[in-house]
């Protein structure tokens, strides 16, 4: 893994000015001394590495390290990391954590400063990070950026908090990213006002356009859960040096699979111009983000990829600052041993806890869509057992529960459409943005197991289908595995065709349901706290109006 002198020859990309021809990349001290144009037998192409310019690392479920090995392999060689997960259940200490640990590896991580911790005054979290802290964070080197400021009401309202951050990003020369779902009108045009510079939240092609007007940066998401490409992959053309590629949340078996490269084989592939596809994940985030990451220009560092062809897009190797880190799928980058450490605090639910006494009128429902993470708000007449509002599998409305696992307080408990489970149970302690435990299932016994399963591991995913038990620990602040990354891909992936094989009709069940509890996504969601109207940005009753 030490840096070498070496040289490779190919068909060079040079998204800098925008050509292709081939040449002799000339590595030295992992930096780029020449590139020779000349003729070469070599057919394969030298690129700049691939960027993630939007990314929880914690939804992939690895540690920073462990999420290197697996990214590697297919072309990414850094990302533009939002740590608020880990952030909102252990504060400044869990950061430091993801850069320590991200350290330790060959592999570019830049890091944000959470704003919004927790997300809203309307959920428990383990953790809040003011503006002294923000401002702690704002001072470390390692810090790029301010992370996505999700209160946009706060923006809007002139709230005193929210303002000095922003402030302080903007004294420190750091950007600020954005979090505005459906913020159009005056409203978006105040909100970048303020110097807010990205949003990976747009789900039409006309919020895009919107916010691109009043100059703003579009991210263009598609992770395991939120997958908006189809709708926006127009504007990579249409405004190439304003848009950049991100997945924002990774599964681990999804990662697996691919990262950034399988998006842009789709674009390729699409048709559309392959130099602002490659500028989407190379070019434009890394001179937005002041990344020092190399574009392949001399003085750079030698970071960058080998691929076969710019249609099937195979990854051959990666380089690292000059280290080959990856190789035809295999990693190189070796296991870094942490030890977990946690912030949970509750002992295990009985079914008693998640009852619901029937009320009048009809109940509220959250329905999801696939490949979105808004909700929407159906009325339903609740399905009654005894006294007890009951899931109703054969209408597909399931009872939810998010449990606080900071300390002890009752269950709140809701209703969700669309899951499709005819059996059982899943549950989460990957539940954005503070981290409680999220479930959904048939009945309320198998609810409060598949919950005690998560909490006798102090963090998971579980399941439960009669009687199949089923978790996978998460023992770094409960969201992640310090195990092998590809272990636990594949033990993501049997609980997710297990899950599947229950009913399960959504494409990413257990990243869909991590969701359920992010208020500040609209419509309706279910806090730790309560039933929670997005649009009006309040609580609201289970049952009425």
């Amino acid at each position: 893994m030490d840096r070498t002198n070496f040289e490779i020859q190919g068909n060079i990309v040079d998204v800098v000015a925008k050509t292709i021809f081939q040449g002799t990349v000339v590595v030295r001290d992992g930096k780029i001394a020449a590139i020779r144009k000349e003729q070469v037998a070599s057919g394969l192409y030298v690129l700049p590495g691939l960027v993630d310019a939007h990314i929880h690392v914690e939804s992939s479920m690895l540690i920073p390290s462990e999420f290197a090995r697996l990214a590697v392999i297919h072309g990414t060689v850094g990302s533009v990391s939002d740590p608020h997960e880990i952030a909102n259940v252990l504060g400044v200490p869990g950061v430091k954590f993801m850069i320590s640990n991200g350290n330790k590896v060959p592999f570019k991580f830049y890091f944000g400063a959470p704003s919004c911790v927790p997300a809203t005054a309307f959920e428990t979290s383990g953790a809040r990070l003011g503006v002294e802290e923000v401002r702690e964070l704002l001072q470390m080197p390692e810090i790029k950026y301010l992370s996505e400021m999700m209160n946009f009401p706060g923006v809007l309202y002139n709230d005193p908090e929210v303002i000095a951050k922003l402030d302080l990003a903007h004294q420190a020369g750091k950007p600020v990213d954005g979090h505005a779902p459906g913020l159009t009108g005056g409203d978006v045009e105040k909100y970048i006002g303020a110097g807010i510079s990205t949003d990976h939240e747009c789900f039409t092609i006309e919020e895009a356009y919107e916010k691109i007007k009043f100059g703003m940066h579009i991210l263009i998401r598609e992770g395991s859960a939120a997958k908006n490409f189809d709708t926006l992959y127009p504007l990579i053309d249409e405004f190439p040096d304003q848009v950049m590629l991100c997945s924002d949340d990774k599964h681990p078996n999804d990662l697996a699979a691919g990262h950034m490269n399988l998006l842009v084989k789709r674009a390729l592939n699409l048709g559309l111009d392959r130099m602002n596809v490659l500028r989407s994940c190379t070019c434009n985030p890394v001179k937005h983000y002041k990344l020092d990451i190399g574009l392949l220009q001399t003085g750079d560092p030698a970071d960058f990829i080998c691929v076969d062809n710019l249609t099937d897009f195979n990854v051959l190797a990666t380089y690292v600052n000059g280290n080959i880190v990856a190789e035809r799928g295999r990693t190189l980058i070796p296991e870094v041993p942490e030890s977990p450490f946690n912030n949970f605090n509750i002992n295990p639910v009985k079914a008693s806890e998640i009852r619901v006494i029937t009320g009048e009128g009809q109940i509220k429902v959250l329905t999801v869509s696939d490949g979105q993470l808004i909700t929407g708000l159906y009325r339903a007449d609740p399905l009654i057992a005894g006294d007890n509002v009951v899931s109703d599998i054969t209408r597909d409305i399931l009872k939810i529960v998010v449990k606080n696992r900071y300390s002890e307080t009752p269950a709140s408990v809701g209703f969700i459409k669309n899951i499709g489970l005819k059996r059982g149970a899943i549950a989460s302690c990957v539940a954005h943005d503070s981290h409680n435990i999220v479930a959904a299932g048939v009945d309320d016994d198998s609810i409060t197991e598949a919950i005690n399963l998560i909490i006798a591991e102090k963090g998971g995913i579980s399941l439960v289908d009669g009687a199949i038990k089923r978790i996978l620990p998460l023992p770094f602040a409960g969201i992640m595995s310090g195990l092998d990354g590809f272990e636990v891909a594949r033990q993501y992936d049997e609980m997710d065709q297990k899950a599947k094989e229950m009913g399960a009709t959504l494409s990413a069940p257990y990243m869909t349901l991590s969701f359920m509890a992010l208020l500040v996504i609209p419509e309706i969601k279910l806090s730790d706290r309560g039933l929670f109207d997005g649009t009006h940005f309040k609580f609201t009753g289970v049952f009425g109006k």
